[in-house]
């Protein structure tokens, strides 16, 4: 059976990088046109980056399978991840969605690791650009925060670099301009105390795509 190639495209990192040439799905056994599947891969794009409740603690990516739509990724809320594949099956030319994304667990300790992880890195002088609040959760707390749920009420408004907690471990997506800025969010997570590991895949933005 051929291998059948995903391609993972995060909506936060591709309205990041914006200018860059949208890479389309070579999907073993797909029977969409050229055209249906540079329509199909932007309308996928367009819903997932528009979901209200996608926000700096989630990453959602997606692949492609025959007139399947893969989805893959971590979301603080399972709301988000029903919302996600609702949003995806209403796109004509999609005959059906694989939902995989990961419903991160419901974890008081891991609140308190994304709000110090948050706080290391959007503080940081170089990082601020990334952030469109430009400020940290110890302003104007809502009592959801203050109660502890910061997975109930993230804080909102574009973020480049995403926060994923699981079981206290940390993992960063996203893109960023360059190489040094990589180096820093990852010391600033691994500064954070709680977190018991720091996995840094962050990128740089238009930088060739690496093949595991």
């Amino acid at each position: 059976m051929a291998r059948v190639k995903y391609l993972f495209l995060a909506a936060a990192l591709l309205l990041f990088t914006a200018t860059t040439p949208l890479a389309l799905a070579q999907a073993a056994n797909s029977t969409w046109s050229q055209e249906d599947t540079v329509r199909i891969v932007k309308d996928v794009q367009k819903q997932l980056a528009s979901l209200p409740n996608y926000a700096v603690f989630d990453w959602i990516t997606f692949g492609i399978h025959g007139k399947t739509v893969v989805l893959h990724g971590y979301a603080s809320r399972p709301t988000l991840k029903d919302d996600a594949g609702r949003a995806v099956k209403n796109i004509k030319g999609v005959e059906s969605v694989d939902n995989q994304i990961e419903v991160l667990p419901n974890s008081p300790n891991d609140d308190r690791i994304r709000a110090a992880v948050y706080n290391r890195i959007y503080t940081a002088p170089t990082l601020r650009m990334y952030n469109a609040n430009q400020g940290r959760l110890g302003r104007g707390l809502s009592v959801a925060r203050m109660a502890g749920g910061i997975t109930a009420d993230p804080p909102i408004g574009y973020h480049a670099i995403h926060i994923i907690v699981k079981n206290g471990n940390v993992t960063l997506f996203g893109a960023v301009n360059n190489s040094s800025d990589v180096a820093v969010a990852g010391m600033q997570a691994n500064s954070a105390p709680g977190a018991f590991s720091v996995d840094n895949r962050l990128v740089v933005a238009g930088a060739p795509r690496k093949e595991k």
